[in-house]
């Protein structure tokens, strides 16, 4: 997919251990945003949940944050071996083939710039040595899943409430 907006106007990096009070009320702060507009998304991040994982996927290096200027405007987290609810969802994965995308999270005032697609893409150019890019959405979340089908994921099912995406990497 196409996108228009240059990724050069942003500062992509690891999240260091000084970042994670920041990620963690952005994200808080986005789901929200969600909340409020009735989308079915990060509801247990409100209450805390995850706030563990967060912090060791930063101190794994794992989470990326997105800045323009000094604003934290974005961030996700990329998976080289499976979470445990990676295992939950997908069952096991002992290929090592799989990179796994969670959290890709865009502030509200810039969710349709394209940043979110741009990232994508940028993860993708990025992901090295993978054959596949794997996440997992709620089903009922119309609008998500809408984007991940239109940047050419293919959904190959739902289990416990969740679509699970896959998309084939360039080699």
């Amino acid at each position: 997919m196409d996108t228009n907006l240059d990724l050069k106007e942003f500062d992509i990096k690891i999240a260091t251990k000084e970042d994670s009070s920041n990620v963690i009320n952005m994200l808080k702060q986005i789901a929200q945003w969600m909340k409020d507009h009735e989308i079915n998304q990060w509801r247990f991040l409100l209450e805390g949940g995850d706030d563990e994982e967060i912090e060791q996927a930063i101190a794994n290096q794992e989470t990326y944050i997105v800045s323009k200027g000094n604003e934290l405007v974005a961030t996700f987290t990329l998976l080289s071996k499976q979470s445990e609810w990676d295992s939950h969802i997908w069952g096991e994965d002992q290929s090592s083939k799989s990179l796994y995308l969670h959290r890709l999270a865009v502030v509200p005032t810039l969710m349709n710039n394209n940043l979110g697609s741009s990232l994508l893409s940028w993860i993708e150019n990025h992901a090295v040595d993978r054959e596949y890019l794997r996440l997992d959405c709620v089903a009922d979340n119309v609008k998500l899943n809408n984007f991940y089908k239109n940047h050419e994921f293919e959904l190959v099912g739902i289990t416990d409430g969740h679509s699970k995406y896959e998309k084939r990497l360039k080699s």
